[in-house]
């Protein structure tokens, strides 16, 4: 993004072709308004994207094919075939082959990412376990693109209209959460939420909330230590470094008070804490963004679907808040190269 005129490229990784990843794709991108701050590169093969256009009645919906990404034309919908075989479409069901085809366009789309090439990137959802082989083991993207981008750490941040949830730990089994949860790493990851509120999302001085672990946050000590020998230290650590953070708040009071809308943001202890809310506040319209990263990655925050795949039932409000909160973001950015 060298000038105002040349719009950022945005890459999508298809995913599961035989969930719903392409439907809410062509979906989002067939209102041309959604991508006027941008460039779509889709990663896939254009037989994919016809027969879902065809599937799904959208005939009206049209791309152009390229062959590398130095030929994508603006204004445009830009396909990539990642392979020279179109794979075969099956709607609904779980394949092999579908888990290959997903896992080589994160793989390209994540490869130019990392050179460049492309500005930001959205992840269509995938079936982990169709990627997975005795060879191969694959947790998720977040933690995928952290590692190719050779980053140390990153945030899973959940971002919907006025909510943004970070993860202190993610897709872990929950009888290993108490003993990942440390001083050191909620220490990290709050300053990761707070510099990308900051850089990410134009805040001045964000402040965050911090759940407790335990219910009621331990009450004292009674339902768990882990609040007063490890939340309410990394706390007043943070406070001490001028840090505005406050906590530890049990986490059903708080949501159930609307308390998250005081804050610039939530961070909680594990998945299904930070999730749970969430998705019954913003389910339609939450997106998953990787903070902490020095490239730009989100995606929608559902699966593949595979129960609705291929019959026009799929909503793709959350596809199109995962594009336009990219684009979003690179426009952040761009303001910000522009000042310094």
């Amino acid at each position: 993004m060298n000038n105002k005129k040349q719009k950022p490229i945005l890459g999508i990784s298809i995913g599961d072709i035989n969930g719903i990843g392409v439907e809410v794709t062509l979906k989002a991108l067939s209102d041309p308004r959604v991508f006027k701050n941008f460039t779509p590169l889709i990663y896939g093969h254009g037989k994919v994207i016809s027969f879902f256009r065809k599937q799904l009645n959208l005939e009206e919906f049209n791309f152009t094919q390229i062959r590398n990404v130095e030929e994508v034309q603006h204004r445009k919908v830009n396909v990539l075939n990642i392979t020279e075989e179109s794979p075969e479409v099956v709607p609904g069901v779980e394949t092999q082959e579908a888990g290959k085809f997903a896992f080589e366009a994160l793989k390209q789309a994540t490869e130019d990412l990392k050179s460049g090439k492309i500005q930001g990137l959205v992840t269509a959802p995938v079936n982990k376990n169709n990627i997975n082989t005795p060879e191969f083991s694959f947790v998720g993207h977040t933690e995928y693109i952290t590692q190719y981008v050779g980053a140390q750490e990153s945030l899973m941040m959940m971002v919907g209209e006025n909510l943004r949830v970070g993860l202190i730990t993610g897709h872990i089994p929950l009888s290993q959460v108490s003993s990942k949860v440390t001083k050191e790493k909620i220490i990290e990851k709050a300053n990761l939420f707070l510099k990308s509120l900051q850089k990410d999302f134009g805040i001045g001085k964000p402040k965050i909330a911090i759940l407790g672990l335990n219910p009621h946050a331990g009450e004292d000590g009674l339902l768990g230590k882990e609040e007063e020998e490890i939340i309410k230290p990394a706390i007043r650590e943070l406070k001490d470094q001028n840090k505005l953070v406050f906590g530890p708040y049990p986490a059903d009071g708080f949501f159930g008070m609307l308390h998250q809308y005081k804050f610039d943001g939530v961070l909680a202890m594990y998945h299904d804490q930070g999730l749970i809310p969430f998705k019954s506040l913003a389910f339609s319209s939450g997106v998953n963004f990787t903070a902490g990263l020095p490239v730009v990655r989100t995606s929608p925050d559902h699966g593949t679907a595979y129960n609705i795949a291929g019959k026009n039932l799929a909503d793709e409000g959350s596809m199109r808040a995962a594009l336009l909160l990219a684009s979003d973001i690179l426009e952040v950015h761009f303001q910000e190269s522009e000042e310094n």
